[in-house]
């Protein structure tokens, strides 16, 4: 049981960082885009 509970947490962890990532470069994109139109 306690291997599947530490997939889990490393999974969940990873899609943090992956999703984190992706809201970076979003932001990043609108902030280049903003200083473009600027």
């Amino acid at each position: 049981m306690a291997d599947h509970d530490d997939l889990r947490k490393k999974r969940k962890s990873r899609n943090l960082v992956l999703g984190s990532l992706l809201i970076g470069l979003a932001v990043l994109f609108y902030a280049i885009t903003i200083v473009r139109m600027g």
